[in-house]
């Protein structure tokens, strides 16, 4: 409440690292009390912290959103990234200390522990000598890391030595040379440099990578076999107690189908005992583009019966947590293996749920399944294939019904098939004037593909013809709009988009909100 009569009291509440259960009984009774209530947020507005605290919240506080002017970019403050920075707390700091010499309590809300790498205590630093300040601990992410992976950080006499990524490559050797345990925080950027170090000390293969710890989109896998670009900051890299680990094994390595050679790592340990007598089954469940609100009742009930969850460790991420199951993730690039090892794990008697995106049948993990499921060795396992909803027609009921006459769907990926064929397939839909929706237009590493298309479609297309743009639709990133197909820039096209090319009848029109709605007539002239 506040009290004019004397200063207000600071207040630096641990929130813990993600999941508001980890929140301490202290730490919920200050935030439903205090006057006010900071937080710092990135440039978007967003602040994890907030989302944390969400539910402890009341109607009538007083909210403060500490918004950094930079992260990572550039910056052209005179003093650099340094000035501006300092510049950001002393204008923060200003603006709780004016609550507090009005007699207003202010509680700052700071993600896992204040004091451990985080926003309060610049805040502290500034205020605290002039003000009644009280710090409530949190659960750090490495606690929550450790705990994800059922692996001990230390005992005995373990060292366990905490690093910042962003160190030197040679300085962060030397340390992970010296130390049983680590924690490296702050990965995002530095992973590469991070992985390079883990190698060169020799301890890459008894490392682990924990991403967004307890929250539900928790991800965690040995460090090796994640990809850089994959990497979030909200990320550490683990070595679990040296002692401990010889007693834990989460890892199977299962052998790929005859004629190769190499092996496929995935994550989780393949039961003994099978859950039931006789025979498994393997269902392939299409999760939908994003939401969850576009989970089938029937893909819902998929995954809640059974055993194992096998697939795209981002796909498996996407499920909730269930401790009665084991989940099995692996990298993109490796369907054959993972159909092969959900296929075994079933004919040992378990119930497997192989996991896509969109919809499974559409260039996803139901035709790997059932290729591989032509071997003799596993012709007897069961197969079902449950659909979702595809993300071609997610992005087009976002931006109104531009397949709403005759379309196709194509893939420029030529990591299975050879260009010439995909420029052939394209060049048949364009002359037939049908609406395309086109998969995996690029990638880092596969940008031409998509040039050369637009240079194809543009010789059978009008440069007015409206394009549909969505990018991650049904995800945290979203983001949908509308072009031509001589505006598209393909520099702002990657793996997460997908594009709708219209026909000769598509049309875009602005709707009374101001809005652009496009669509694709049912009639066609003639």
């Amino acid at each position: 409440m506040t009290n004019e009569s004397r200063p207000g009291r600071l207040y630096g509440v641990g929130l813990g690292p993600g999941d508001p259960e980890l929140v301490t009984v202290k730490a919920a009774r200050l935030i439903g009390a205090a006057d006010v209530i900071a937080y710092h947020a990135a440039r978007h507005g967003r602040s994890n912290a907030r989302a944390i605290a969400a539910g402890y919240l009341r109607a009538g506080q007083i909210e403060e959103a500490l918004i950094y002017p930079v992260t990572t970019e550039t910056t052209d403050h005179p003093g650099g990234y340094q000035g501006a920075i300092d510049e950001f707390y002393a204008e923060s700091a200003a603006r709780l200390a004016a609550h507090l010499d009005a007699g207003r309590d202010v509680v700052v809300l700071a993600e896992g522990d204040p004091f451990f790498y985080g926003s309060y205590m610049h805040m502290h630093k500034r205020l605290a000598d002039r003000y009644e300040a009280t710090v409530v601990p949190g659960v750090t992410s490495v606690s929550a890391a450790a705990a994800v992976l059922g692996r001990p950080l230390m005992e005995r006499d373990e060292v366990l030595t905490v690093l910042p990524g962003t160190l030197a490559t040679d300085e962060l050797t030397h340390w992970l040379e010296k130390t049983d345990s680590a924690a490296i925080m702050k990965l995002g950027r530095t992973f590469e440099n991070v992985r390079e170090a883990l190698d060169r000390a020799g301890r890459l293969d008894d490392a682990w990578y924990v991403e967004r710890a307890t929250t539900d989109r928790e991800r965690s896998a040995p460090l090796r076999d994640v990809e850089a670009d994959s990497v979030p900051y909200f990320s550490l890299a683990l070595l679990p107690s040296p002692a401990a680990t010889e007693f834990v094994s989460t890892k199977v390595l299962l052998a790929e189908p005859a004629g190769r050679n190499d092996m496929v790592s995935l994550e989780g340990a393949v039961p003994a005992v099978p859950s039931g007598d006789g025979m498994g089954s393997v269902t392939v469940v299409g999760l939908g583009p994003g939401s969850r609100d576009w989970l089938t009742p029937e893909a819902q009930a998929a995954l809640a019966t059974a055993d194992d969850l096998v697939g795209y460790g981002p796909y498996v991420d996407r499920v909730p947590p269930n401790a009665r199951q084991l989940r099995h993730s692996s990298d993109n690039r490796v369907e054959a293996e993972r159909a092969a090892f959900a296929l075994d794990l079933a004919k040992r008697g378990r119930r497997v749920a192989v996991v896509s995106s969109g919809d499974p049948g559409v260039f996803a993990m139901a035709a790997a399944v059932l290729e591989v499921a032509e071997d003799s060795q596993w012709k007897d396992v069961p197969v079902r294939i449950v659909p979702g909803l595809t993300a071609a027609q997610a992005v087009a009921a976002r931006a109104g019904a531009p397949l709403g006459h005759d379309f196709c769907i194509l893939s420029l990926s030529d990591r299975l098939k050879p260009w010439p064929v995909i420029e052939t397939r394209l060049e048949a839909a364009a002359t037939a004037d049908l609406v395309i929706a086109i998969y995996n237009p690029a990638s880092k590493s596969r940008k031409e593909q998509l040039i050369k298309a637009l240079e194809l479609l543009r010789k059978h297309r009008s440069g007015a013809t409206p394009v549909v743009v969505g990018r991650d639709v049904g995800g945290s990133a979203e983001s949908v709009r509308v072009t031509t197909l001589a505006g598209l820039d393909p520099s702002t096209v990657d793996m997460r988009t997908l594009l709708i090319v219209g026909s000769s009848q598509t049309r875009a029109v602005t709707r009374g909100d101001g809005t652009t709605a496009v669509y694709t007539p049912r009639h066609y002239p003639g």
